[in-house]
């Protein structure tokens, strides 16, 4: 154990991976002279899903500065390493622990992830210690049972009014009552590709100088890792609240002046464009959602930003974000196991390793691989609209996720995945599933150019699998997406095709279908 041996404490105060927040709800009342902080890497937190290196590297780096900044407060910690203790699971070394301090009581917060609670509850109740005080994660600006309260018995949830209530609530871009600008949302102004010249005067993100501790991390992931996806030539993710700070700053001088335009676009080996580049850390709890969004609402008044950019920017954190988190402890367990379009086909094995033939899911899979990160547009209606269009199971797609991005969390990933990109809900908060034709990839990147796959061409030898298995996709659910407004418009489109056009798209899908690994 890193840190200081000590007689049985009063407190044993359990820090997770995601919850590195130095005003913690877990750190109230704590006295140093009686106290214990537990902080465990454990192997199964990387293996539950086969995890990114860099994501591994992401949490583990993060979780040991963390702890040396608490040590530097005098703080009495216990730390199980990876490379010491070899915690199994987070439960073993929370044990383990236990019959070293011998603690009155178990202090955390709530975690994110419902299988990290119920391990820990499970472990306490069948062992010593007599249970976990778990405390309200206070990082977020709605708790569970406010939003739950919101929700009420609503069968269908809508983020745009979630977000129009915490705008109020919190005061944030509002004059008199009203909105600045006179609109609650200025989505429509943001959906921009960037025509044929792509984009232009790009700003580069921060580089972040690699210490001690970050390749130290960097050697043990690759050593007891290797055979996991990714790599870590690439490495460049804020993990300390120090770089998270860095990090908001370039944003909002550098990029957040042109985030909005063009957020939903995307072109070859652009890997980054106007984004924020923020979400891991705020989902460790390095930065604090309200001062991210003050510190974008602070630029626009001060430096007259475009509105629509700095709104688009503030409902992903203040919005989506909370609303995300809301959607998965109210709708859970029953959320991970939806499928509502009954889909069991598995996951492609190029998902791991970007072999396709597909060059929009080549480059937004090369780009996941590389940097444990693609926007979200490409997760949506790449990745995402991909797995819908080909029947994949919705479980193995939003384990996929999970594993492969350096921002994933359950409570964020789940209802993303299922619940948006996949629609394995039926639609509980969107009212429509976010499926296209190749056309749509054509129109918002550059990726169909010189792609083995034609986008207009739905049957034969150069058909686009996006453009096949959309139009197949339609076919199936044609009833119900007829009688949806959103939707039906589509479905018009789909009845202009002749009867033999039909059959001969359901075909060419068949084989695709019958094919996925050698798409």
């Amino acid at each position: 154990m890193i840190g200081m041996e000590l007689k049985p404490c009063r407190h044993l105060v359990l820090v997770l991976g995601d919850q590195l927040d130095e005003s913690s709800a877990a750190f109230d009342g704590f006295d140093a002279a009686q106290d214990v902080v537990l902080m465990i890497e454990a192997s199964e937190e990387s293996t539950h899903v086969w995890s990114h290196q860099a994501r591994t590297v992401l949490f583990l780096s993060a979780m040991r500065h963390f702890a040396q900044t608490l040590m530097q407060r005098g703080w009495a910690l216990c730390y199980r390493a990876l490379d010491q203790q070899a915690d199994a699971t987070l439960a073993d070394g929370l044990l383990a622990a236990i019959a070293h301090y011998r603690p009155q009581r178990v202090i955390a917060v709530e975690p994110g992830d419902l299988r990290v609670r119920q391990s820990l509850d499970q472990a306490l109740n069948t062992g010593p210690g007599g249970g976990i005080e778990w405390r309200e994660d206070r990082h977020f600006l709605c708790s569970p049972a406010r939003f739950r309260q919101w929700a009420g018995q609503s069968a269908s949830l809508r983020m745009e009014f979630f977000y129009r209530t915490m705008r109020q609530h919190y005061q944030v871009l509002m004059k008199d009552g009203k909105p600045e600008g006179g609109q609650w949302n200025y989505d429509a102004d943001n959906r921009k590709g960037f025509g044929r010249a792509g984009p232009q005067n790009v700003p580069r993100p921060l580089v972040f100088a690699q210490d001690d501790i970050t390749r130290e991390v960097i050697a043990l992931v690759g050593r007891l890792f290797a055979g996991h996806p990714g790599d870590l030539q690439r490495f460049n993710w804020p993990v300390t609240r120090t770089q998270a700070l860095e990090a908001l700053a370039d944003f909002v001088e550098h990029r957040l002046p042109h985030f909005g335009a063009h957020q939903d676009a995307m072109w070859t080996h652009l890997d980054f464009g106007w984004h924020a580049l923020l979400s891991s850390s705020l989902n460790l709890k390095l930065l604090n959602p309200l001062e991210v969004i003050h510190a974008a609402e602070q630029a626009w008044r001060e430096r007259g930003l475009d509105l629509a950019s700095v709104e688009g920017f503030i409902r992903q954190v203040l919005g989506w974000r909370e609303f995300m988190r809301g959607v998965y402890f109210l709708d859970m367990p029953g959320l991970k196991t939806d499928n509502h379009f009954d889909h069991h086909r598995p996951l492609p094995a190029w998902y791991w390793t970007g072999e396709t033939r597909m060059n929009c899911m080549r480059q937004c899979l090369g780009q996941t691989l590389a940097n444990g990160y693609s926007h979200h547009i490409q997760r949506l209606m790449v990745t995402g609209m991909f797995g819908i269009t080909a029947q994949i199971q919705p479980q193995a797609l939003c384990d996929w996720y999970l594993a492969v991005y350096v921002d994933a969390v359950e409570w964020v990933e789940l209802p993303n995945t299922a619940g948006m990109a996949l629609f394995a809900n039926g639609g509980r908060f969107t009212s429509k599933p976010y499926v296209a034709s190749g056309a749509y990839v054509k129109r918002m990147s550059n990726y169909c150019s010189g792609c083995s796959y034609e986008p207009e061409t739905r049957v034969g030898p150069s058909a686009c699998p996006m453009t096949t298995l959309y139009w197949n996709f339609l076919d199936r659910h044609e009833s119900a997406f007829a009688s949806n407004p959103r939707t039906a418009l589509m479905v018009k489109n789909l009845q202009r095709m002749s009867a033999e056009d039909r059959r001969a798209v359901k075909a060419q899908a068949a084989q695709m279908l019958a094919k996925l690994d050698e798409l």
